[in-house]
């Protein structure tokens, strides 16, 4: 969102200390509320010491393979439920519109994987990059929301562990924070009989129909729940839409529908019926900005000649559903975001003349995970991917990172959609990105990118 003056910088965390967290119930507010009048300080502990999950663990890695998917909230009364940016603005939201269509391009954040069991510090860093972009010479590269690809709160979703994961590490984010479920957003400790799949997420994400409101895991800070209508949305904003799948629970790989496989059958159709009439309506409207599908878990992830690389696999059933609205629709994106894998991983997907980068941003702040392990030899980009690649398309991983901590920035215009890639270790000060793309509108052919 265009700020209306720029923001103050935070001040050097090692003088910063944490305020206590203030649980109220839930507090309407005239309108949508985000970040602190003023910087505040990052916290240097959580408030609430996160618990052993290891009794859980022990009880769902030894029933591996035989946990199903869970049941999620279908929405009702729409194929297709619709949030769009100026509503989650509240009553500037018009004003704000206004101001990006002006501008010509729209900027945004993206990442999954925030939140940390151990303590603040990583998420930090992170934050503190993010929030940095706010202060620009020009307000048009002020990013207006952010996009998050899932895994909000570690390990199960808890309510009593959102401020120190989620609401805290953002106080000072100027903007709006959109979300699909991560598994662990969605998935419940075997040892709680009475957790409920995606509580937690729900009250704090999709209040839509509710006025605006801060909950009580916001501990007295700002941030009002965000009113998105479901765990499957389609975001309107500016130059681009973006439509947003749940991906449900397991580990791996995700799963969006029933599959036509009885096991699965809780599923059901609604989220391919959602992406269908999604792009269809892309069609039927003509709309000739961005399409962005948002998941958490990836379709691909890094494969060497003989092995996955890392600790997750892909989601090939997944791809096959998106693949198949596309299909039915006519429409395709210009490019997939997804995390659950630790590190940041870009490919290009190069079909029927199509070139479409599938990014993977999942090292917010949770813990960055190695894409080789000792014996393996390096990873060398490009990568041609063998596994994924068939007579009709060819997957390449281009570029990735398992070092670092990071995050997207996304730059859409009327032309063309780019990608960055900032790792935090470059800094607050940094502005220049350590990988990108860029997909131009019209042909979904990666271009060199020109400034709106």
């Amino acid at each position: 969102m265009p700020r209306k003056s720029t923001p103050p910088r935070r001040v050097p965390r090692a003088v910063r200390a944490a305020a206590s967290p203030v649980p109220v119930a839930n507090q309407e507010t005239n309108d949508p509320q985000f970040a602190e009048t003023q910087p505040t300080q990052d916290p240097v502990q959580f408030h609430v010491k996160h618990g052993s999950d290891t009794g859980a663990y022990t009880i769902l890695d030894s029933e591996r393979g035989k946990i199903p998917p869970l049941t999620f909230p279908v929405v009702t009364g729409t194929e297709e439920p619709v949030l769009t940016l100026a509503q989650a603005l509240g009553n500037h939201g018009n004003e704000a519109i206004n101001k990006i269509e002006a501008a010509g391009q729209i900027v945004f954040h993206s990442v999954g994987d925030t939140g940390n069991t151990k303590g603040p510090t990583d998420q930090n860093l992170v934050a503190d990059k993010l929030i940095a972009d706010f202060d620009e010479a020009q307000d048009k590269d002020v990013p207006s929301f952010f996009y998050h690809l899932g895994d909000v709160v570690y390990s199960f979703g808890e309510a009593q562990y959102y401020y120190d994961q989620f609401y805290d590490p953002y106080r000072d984010y100027h903007a709006p924070i959109f979300a699909v479920p991560g598994n662990h957003d969605g998935m419940v400790s075997p040892l709680d009989k009475t957790a409920k799949p995606l509580s937690a997420f729900l009250n704090n994400f999709c209040a839509a129909g509710q006025p605006f409101h801060r909950t009580p895991e916001a501990g007295g800070l700002p941030r009002t729940a965000q009113i998105q209508p479901g765990v499957y949305f389609t975001l309107e904003a500016p130059f681009v839409r973006i439509l947003g799948l749940y991906s449900n629970c397991l580990e791996d790989p995700g799963i969006i529908s029933d599959q036509n496989d009885e096991q699965f059958k809780q599923l059901g159709r609604a989220q391919v019926n959602f992406l269908t009439a999604a792009l269809e309506r892309v069609k039927n409207e003509d709309f000739t900005g961005a399409v962005i599908i948002a998941v958490h878990h990836p379709p691909y992830v890094a494969q060497t000649a003989t092995q996955v690389a890392g600790k997750h696999l892909g989601s090939p059933l997944m791809l096959e559903d998106i693949d198949a609205a596309c299909t039915t629709a006519g429409v395709w994106p210009h490019a997939v975001l997804s995390g659950h894998a630790h590190n940041y991983q870009r490919f290009t997907r190069v079909q029927d003349g199509r070139e479409t980068p599938f990014i993977v941003c999942g090292n917010g702040g949770h813990a960055v995970s190695k894409l080789t392990k000792k014996g393996m030899a390096a990873l060398r980009t490009p990568a041609p991917q063998l596994a994924y690649s068939t007579g009709y398309n060819s997957v390449t991983l281009e570029n990735y990172d398992d070092q670092d901590f990071g995050y997207l920035r996304v730059i859409v215009n009327a032309q063309q959609l780019r990608i960055e890639y900032h790792p935090a270790a470059d800094g607050e000060d940094a502005k220049t990105p350590d990988d990108s793309v860029t997909v131009d509108l019209t042909s979904h052919k990666l271009v060199h990118f020109e400034a709106a």
